[in-house]
């Protein structure tokens, strides 16, 4: 297939992302990029959000630039408000930073799940004790399913335990959970949850928190992602001052992530407080956490993770010329 024939770009639906899923190998498309952002050869600037007229919704823009994949592109996902449950969806452009054209526009739905896990599981295989054996997932919905699925075979677990508000009464989510993992057993609240755990993964839409400060009862890893609400935190921000805290990328994420910028606003926390990122870890030029106190991994989502994963997408859809 010749390079003209994508000078129109492709338009990719989130049934043929559905199908080309399997085969792609998210961690290590995330890893390479991570380690390239660690070496300056790739780029990621802020992340914008542009709110809509009329208190109607927001959405945010991510960017991102890869110097070897020669690709630079966006994803943009609103927030539009309704009457009734929020729309949010999320679509991806990726561009030619040879010719300046346009090369994919896909739906980028699934593939920012998986980026989500992917990250967080990244930061777990760098961040966790090796001794790491109790697991706890708050949430229950696809992200905390794809979470589990990421994060299964990075330790040997010897418990996991997921709590949601409604999971008791909800069979077929509990049959998704074990499904994925045999030893997923599911908690009647947040504090039988999360009792004892290693490591402990915040999944949830939340805009306040879902975990309070009291709750784990040694030190712990705490991961969390992010959701278009405005300053959304899954985690008390006052939290952060007994913490160690690492994040996705330092450059932008405390610009971003709502507890960080409330801890900052409200309580004397800095940014210049956060211990490493990634990029640095994946490039060895930071501590990795002693344990002292529990530790805090913020994800943001980075338009470098949305580009990365749409550039694997792309290839896979070319075939074996451009792979």
């Amino acid at each position: 297939m010749s390079r003209n024939e994508f000078t129109t770009p492709l338009i990719v639906d989130e049934n043929t992302v559905r199908g080309v899923l399997p085969s792609l190998d998210v961690q290590s498309t995330l890893a390479a990029m991570f380690r390239a952002l660690g070496e300056d050869n790739a780029v990621q600037p802020p992340q914008t959000l542009t709110l809509f007229p009329a208190q109607a919704g927001d959405f945010i823009t991510y960017l991102g630039a890869m110097a070897q994949a020669k690709v630079f592109g966006a994803k943009l996902s609103p927030y539009i408000v309704t009457a009734g449950r929020p729309i949010v969806t999320a679509w991806t452009a990726l561009m030619s930073m040879e010719t300046g054209q346009p090369l994919m526009w896909c739906d980028a739905g699934l593939l920012t799940t998986e980026r989500t896990a992917g990250t967080t599981a990244l930061a777990v295989g760098h961040l966790a004790a090796a001794g790491a054996r109790h697991l706890a997932i708050v949430g229950s919905g696809a992200i905390a399913q794809a979470h589990l699925r990421h994060v299964a075979r990075l330790r040997p677990w010897e418990s996991i335990r997921v709590f949601s508000p409604d999971l008791s009464r909800n069979t077929a989510k509990q049959a998704a959970f074990s499904a994925i993992d045999a030893r997923a057993t599911f908690s009647a609240s947040v504090e039988d949850c999360v009792r004892d755990a290693d490591v402990v993964m915040l999944c949830t839409s939340s805009g306040t928190p879902v975990l309070q400060r009291g709750t784990i009862t040694k030190p712990a890893l705490v991961t969390s992602i992010s959701t278009n609400v405005v300053n959304a935190h899954e985690i008390d921000p006052a939290w952060l001052t007994d913490m160690d805290v690492y994040c996705d990328y330092r450059r932008t994420t405390p610009g971003s992530a709502g507890e960080m910028k409330l801890a900052a606003e409200r309580h004397g926390w800095s940014a210049q407080r956060v211990a490493g990122d990634l990029p640095e870890l994946f490039c060895g030029t930071c501590p990795v956490p002693s344990y002292e106190k529990p530790v805090f991994f913020r994800s943001i989502g980075l338009g470098l993770e949305d580009v990365a994963i749409a550039y694997g997408l792309l290839q896979r859809l070319r075939g074996p010329r451009d792979a």
